[in-house]
């Protein structure tokens, strides 16, 4: 009998976010910097992260409890082997399935995770300078793939699309206009996102915070859009131009209260906070 799981303060839990793994083949600054995330970090071994009967077991028990929204994420959730087969199990779940990328694997993979049941994807793209990019992300990829990851999605019908874009000052502010142009008057959805700490791995500072005041300056959005639902993260805002922006202000305006989600790690631990570790 599906019932409805909340907290103590009332908030219903709806979206639930699975990692698949905690590797990457990133290494982002703000995230996964090299000198932490090296050639000896003690990422899981196999057998500590959760099977796939696993994960389809825990997602049927949140389903049948309220949550009516599964986000498969990593690290890169496209490196864990045979995730099309995970989501041809959680598809038969009755529930919206979404995933968190970078993109540089969706040429590959695309037409088989849209067989498979996945109904959309977010990729991160942080810069389309291609000297930027390479400098945030440490990783040997470029643009072009990411790139070439998102039309991949469209190709299949993973949309809508949606792109996610980590805002660091002195790193990718002068990118945001960019990005902009690039996508907003496409059917994707472009999202700008406050630099966050993620614990004691990316050096995090307020003085590097680009807040969402200067995010929305910066575009000069016309006026805000009302939110589908309360719970959304990104408050949208229509241009003078047309098309739309989002702007997820983690920092500066936080959305606790209103927050309806849960994150479960690869080994099975089950946060509240997306941003606890």
């Amino acid at each position: 009998m599906r019932g409805d799981l909340g907290d103590r303060l009332g908030r219903p839990l709806k979206d639930l976010r699975i990692s698949v793994t905690d590797r990457c083949n990133f290494r982002c600054r703000y995230c996964m910097p090299r000198e932490v995330f090296g050639k000896d970090f003690p990422f899981l071994e196999r057998g500590g992260i959760m099977s796939f009967e696993e994960i389809d077991r825990f997602a049927g028990i949140f389903i049948d409890l309220g949550v009516e929204k599964i986000r498969l994420t990593g690290g890169e959730p496209l490196l864990r082997k045979n995730l099309p087969d995970l989501i041809s199990m959680l598809s038969m779940r009755g529930v919206e399935i979404a995933m968190t990328t970078n993109g540089v694997l969706l040429p590959r993979y695309a037409p088989a995770l849209s067989a498979a049941g996945l109904d959309r994807v977010t990729v991160s793209l942080d810069a389309i300078d291609e000297s930027t990019f390479a400098s945030i992300t440490d990783s040997g990829h470029t643009v072009a793939s990411v790139m070439a990851g998102i039309e991949a999605a469209e190709s299949v019908g993973l949309g809508p699309i949606k792109i996610n874009t980590v805002v660091k000052k002195n790193s990718n502010e002068d990118e945001i206009l960019d990005l902009v142009e690039r996508f907003s008057n496409r059917d994707i959805a472009i999202r700008f996102i406050e630099y966050m700490d993620v614990g004691t791995t990316n050096g995090w500072s307020m003085e590097e915070v680009v807040t969402a005041e200067e995010i929305r300056s910066i575009i000069g959005v016309d006026e805000q859009i009302t939110p589908d639902k309360k719970s959304d993260v990104a408050k949208r805002y229509r241009l003078s131009k047309g098309g739309e922006v989002g702007v997820i202000s983690s920092v500066t305006e936080p959305f606790c209260g209103d927050c309806t989600r849960a994150r479960l790690s690869a080994d099975g631990r089950l946060f509240t906070c997306l941003f606890s570790s």
